[in-house]
């Protein structure tokens, strides 16, 4: 306190002033010397306030700046916010990168293939809040990526966020639910079964195989989805009635169409044949060896989901379209999350066996929204999300997965289970990962699982948080705060508050 009862002014520290705590200074730079006074600099004797007339004002000099010399090793300590170098200018125009000012460009597959960019497979997972903008960025990128060749399929609209879009682009959704007469059958054949009597026996040999395993990953996923357990007992039951309801066990020359009515009919009225080859002793100690087996099919085809995939596919996709989507909305109605996920199972494994004969150029972006409904099921669920995305690089898919927020995929199981250990090494299956807006609550968990620092947590819950689209983007080891732009038409067609909007 001075004598007159005031506090003391604190004066601000100096750059030189915080070094020399250190013992240290910052080499200044060596000014010019100063030029001669003049004799006379002013003449004329001029007022505080100047002359009124233009140009003559009166206006107070600046101190001269300090300048300093060092090297770029030591330029970040003092300004550690200069951003290197962006990504090329590739695919579609996202946005802006924050810290660069440039623009932002996103093409996961041309990014595989360029070797400076440590990018090893296109999937991309993105996580962000409700209402953040996740199904904004996800139209954004489908749209810009047209140009480019890449059509787009979207393996189950729970909430026909994707029906504007698709609609615009004159494709109708296809809709499956209770008491809608849409059908899709996961036992479909795909493309492998195309002009089956044209191939050589040893191509049919290795189709087949390709086939009875999509299929037996399928079944073993639903029925583990109904609690019941899959062991190479069953296996061997089930793949012995599929090879023989297709004909493949008595070398029939065109394979036939299976659906999962026909496996559980087949196991309800076994054959002889069926019942010694397994060695069973009797029929009835085959029904009671298979019985939950066959309670777990006959729950498919007579519980919630009947209607939906016990029968042939009625819908014909026309792959010159730039999008299909598969609409979920009726039955996520129902409030039967289980449901839905069964639903997203089959839908999965129906659009891989439409996509192992893909022709080379056929490029496609598939979105596996909301997939944590998915890989809650089970074990099972959770190796068949894991086996569709290994496929990406082979089928020349960018595979997109949405969560809410990283624990999502945890919650596969029991913490330390098996089933969370492969829904957590899913992460790694994704080399581009979008972090969009998240509370303060989960900013711990995003550092522990994706290996963030804490400015790079501040970024998703705070910076993020205040403008939709903003997020943090993962590509490879490298970080970029990105906001997203959109047209005045795409905000049209990615609006999703229809519901709660009174004036929409």
């Amino acid at each position: 306190m001075t004598k007159s009862g005031t506090k003391a002014r604190s004066t601000s520290r100096t750059i030189d002033d915080l070094l020399a705590d250190f013992g240290t200074t910052m080499p200044r730079k060596t000014a010019p010397p100063p030029a001669p006074p003049a004799e006379k600099l002013f003449p004329n004797s001029i007022k505080a306030h100047g002359v009124r007339r233009p140009g003559h004002g009166w206006a107070p000099t600046m101190p001269p700046l300090a300048g300093y010399q060092m090297t770029s090793e030591e330029t970040p300590v003092l300004w550690p916010l200069i951003s290197g170098d962006g990504l090329p200018p590739w695919g579609a125009e996202m946005g802006y990168d924050v810290l660069s000012g440039g623009k932002f460009y996103c093409d996961p597959m041309s990014w595989v293939l360029d070797d400076t960019i440590p990018v090893t497979n296109p999937n991309i997972f993105i996580f962000g809040k409700p209402g953040r903008g996740k199904s904004a960025t996800v139209k954004a990128f489908m749209l810009r990526m047209i140009r480019y060749g890449y059509r787009s399929l979207v393996l189950g609209d729970v909430k026909d966020e994707y029906e504007d879009i698709s609609k615009f682009l004159g494709v109708d959704p296809f809709r499956i639910g209770p008491g809608l007469p849409g059908r899709i059958n996961p036992l479909d054949l795909g493309a492998l079964g195309v002009d089956w009597e044209k191939q050589t026996a040893e191509e049919q040999e290795k189709r087949a195989t390709i086939i009875f395993n999509r299929w037996l990953m399928l079944i073993r996923g639903l029925v583990g989805s109904q609690g019941v357990s899959f062991t190479p007992t069953e296996e061997t039951v089930i793949n012995e009635v599929l090879q023989d309801l297709t004909g493949w066990s008595a070398g029939a020359s065109r394979l036939k169409p299976v659906t999962i009515p026909q496996v559980w009919a087949a196991l309800h009225s076994p054959s002889k044949e069926l019942v010694n080859n397994n060695r069973y002793e009797n029929p009835q100690a085959f029904y009671d060896g298979t019985r939950p087996l066959r309670d777990a099919l006959g729950a498919l085809c007579k519980g919630s989901l009947q209607g939906m995939f016990d029968s042939e596919s009625t819908f014909q996709p026309d792959w010159r379209a730039p999008i299909q989507t598969l609409s979920l909305r009726s039955l996520h109605a129902t409030g039967n999350k289980v449901a839905v996920g069964i639903a997203l199972m089959c839908l999965n494994s129906w659009g891989q066996g439409i996509r192992e004969a893909a022709a080379a150029g056929d490029r496609r972006i598939v979105l596996r929204d909301e997939a944590w409904l998915q890989t809650r099921l089970s074990l099972e669920a959770v190796e068949a999300l894991d086996a569709n995305l290994r496929l990406s690089r082979t089928e020349g898919d960018i595979q997109i997965v949405t969560y809410h927020k990283p624990s999502d995929p945890l919650s596969a199981g029991d913490q330390g289970s098996q089933a969370a250990q492969i829904a957590k090494d899913l992460l790694n299956l994704s080399d581009v990962r979008i972090l969009m807006g998240q509370d303060e609550s989960v900013a711990d968990e995003l550092g522990r699982l994706m290996g963030l620092s804490e400015m790079q947590q501040n970024v998703i819950t705070n910076w993020a948080m205040q403008e939709k689209g903003r997020a943090l983007w993962m590509v490879g080891d490298q970080r970029y705060k990105v906001q997203t732009l959109l047209t005045p038409l795409e905000r049209r067609l990615t609006y999703t508050n229809e519901a709660i909007d009174p004036a929409g």
